[in-house]
Parts: structure tokens; sequence; C-alpha cells
């Protein structure tokens, strides 16, 4: 399949020569203004663009801005058609994102060459996107896999906690989902961010594995020491994460997984551990991890209790409200609320 060429000129004996010298090997489309190519990219995108500097109502200048303000066309290669031999034009074009400039008069062989190392270039560059592209979803794959494994070996060794880390996933996700969609999450996040930001939250007991089983599977209620015992395991998970991020490049996953595992038991008046943060010193990962984090425990059944119901659970956390938990979390989640019951236990 050839590769489409606009030619955009206002001088028809310019496309005509564009055309004569190209058709061989290209599907050209000549078109005589800015505005006609904008109006055939509704229907074709080509895959360069020979683009005239001087032109009537809108010049090159400004299709080139439009072209790159473009999420569909702003890598589409531009080759600038110009009389003016200006070094002025030439830096301001090429700041622009323009590959290139073609002199007119222009010989039939020069823009033959022109185009073609263009689109060699364009083509190579989108094989080693695609390439890098196909690496990362592999070494997000691993990484995945390799989370659900570690989170796993921590909920077996806790015989009193089955599926919480799934859960507290899912809910975590309904909340996110929530702030994205209302604009209340300043961070730039996409559907694949989402997923590893969900991910790396699995993590947040990852602590876990440094306390003693007589501790963490111990069927009644936990002695002072042995409580303290049990709250380590968050500075134990910081400690934890950090020896993974001086190993790893990935540490926008591992600080997300370092703030889920360091903070999900903070308290929003200062009086949780294990640095004693309070209010808008914990991260919003953390605020929002100590009310599914909580949800869940409350509704769970355990050796050392019955489960409350859903709605006991949320007029606990309501209750704490501005003490315990950030009241603007404990807002969004009472409105969610009937979706967390919803969640498969």
């Amino acid at each position: 399949m050839p590769k489409v060429i606009f030619v955009v000129d206002d001088k028809d004996t310019n496309l005509s020569m564009a055309k004569e010298a190209l058709k061989e090997q290209y599907r050209v489309m000549t078109l005589p203004s800015a505005a006609k190519m904008f109006a055939l990219m509704q229907k074709i995108t080509p895959d360069l663009i020979l683009l005239d500097i001087e032109m009537p109502e809108m010049d090159g200048f400004e299709a080139l801005k439009i072209l790159k303000s473009s999420d569909i066309h702003a890598n589409i290669p531009v080759i600038f058609l110009t009389s003016m031999k200006d070094s002025t034009v030439e830096a301001k074009g090429f700041q622009m994102g323009v590959v290139d400039f073609v002199s007119k008069p222009f010989s039939a062989p020069v823009l033959v060459n022109r185009i073609k190392s263009h689109l060699d270039i364009d083509e190579l560059i989108r094989e080693r996107t695609q390439q890098l592209q196909q690496k990362t979803e592999e070494l997000q794959h691993l990484q995945s896999g390799i989370v659900y494994v570690l989170a796993d070996m921590v909920e077996n060794r806790d015989k009193t906690t089955g599926g919480h880390i799934e859960r507290t996933a899912t809910y975590l996700s309904l909340m996110l989902k929530e702030m994205i969609a209302r604009g209340l999450y300043d961070g730039n996040i996409d559907d694949t961010s989402l997923d590893m930001l969900i991910s790396s939250a699995r993590l947040h007991d990852v602590g876990k594995i440094t306390i003693s089983d007589v501790v963490l599977n111990k069927p009644g209620k936990l002695t002072d020491e042995e409580f303290a015992i049990m709250k380590s395991h968050s500075a134990q998970g910081i400690l934890i994460i950090d020896q993974m991020i001086e190993r790893t490049d990935n540490v926008e996953f591992l600080q997300n997984a370092r703030q889920f595992a360091g903070t999900h038991h903070e308290r929003w008046d200062g009086k949780g551990y294990p640095n004693g943060l309070a209010g808008e010193e914990i991260p919003i990962l953390g605020r929002m991890m100590a009310i599914v984090d909580v949800y869940d425990a409350l509704v769970s059944v355990r050796p050392y209790k019955n489960g409350f119901s859903h709605e006991e659970a949320v007029k606990i956390i309501m209750e704490n409200a501005g003490t315990q938990f950030d009241p603007s979390m404990a807002a969004l989640f009472f409105e969610l609320h009937e979706d967390f019951k919803a969640v498969e236990r």
C-alpha cells in the first residue's frame, strides 16, 4: 500500500510539479489551502505533508500549530515548501516541529529523496516505539505477576485475612475512579497507570512478612507487646520497598507502594503509626487506603471477632471522620458505600 502524501500549496504549478514528481511512488493528494487539508484529514490521515508557508487565509505556520496541537495528527512529518531564504523562518519552523524545508522552485530528485528519507525515519521511529511499548507491556506484566505472588505470600502467612488484598484493591479502585471522574485526583493518570497504581496497593501489607507467625496468627487479643510488634509491619514495609527501589528503575510504581505500605495506618488526628503524620501530611494514597483497609477489617470475620454488618461498618467509619480518617475521603466513601457492599466476599 503506497504512502499517502498531502501537498498543500495555493499555486497550481507547484501542486502539479509535486504530483508529477511523486506519483510513481506515492499516493499524492494536492490541496490548494490549509482549510481543504483539514477537511480531507477528517477522512484520510496522510503519512507526510508538504506544506507551503506563504498562503492566504491560513499560512503554513498557523496550519502547523493546529496540526501539532492535535492528538491524532501531531506526529505526522511536515516538510515546509518555501521560497523564503531566512534563517529566522527556518528556526521558527524547526522549533514548532517541522522536520525539513524544501526550497521552491524544487527539483524532482531532491523532493523525492527528502520525502523518502523522512518517511524512512518516521517508519523506524514507529517500529522502535512499538517495540518499546511491547517491551514495557511485557515488563509491566512481569511486574504485576511478581506483585501478585508477593502479595499472595503475605496473605497465605496471615491466616486471618483471606481475600483482604484483592478486596482492598477493588475498594481502592472504586474510590480512585470516582476521584478521577470528578477531577479530584491531581496525578496525571490513564487506564494503564491506574492499573499499575492499584497493583502497587497490593503491597500495602508487605511488611507482615517480617512478623512472627505466633503474633500474626494469634487467635485471641494481642498483648501490648504483641500489638507493638504487629504495628511494626508498616515501618518494615517501608524498609522492604526501599530495598526494592535501590535495585530497580521503576521508582514511580514502588514509591506508590511505599506510600500505601507506610501510611495506611496513619490517622488524620496524628495519632497513627509509624510516623504520627496528621492531616494532609499523610499522602492521599494512604488516606484512601486507611478507609478501605478498615472497612474490610470491620466487615470480615476474624478468629477473635464476628464481622460487622455493612451498615455498622459505614457508621463506624463516618463517626471517625475527622479523627481517624480524612473527612473528605470519608464523605466520598459514604457516597460509594453501596458499591463497597456489592463487592463479592
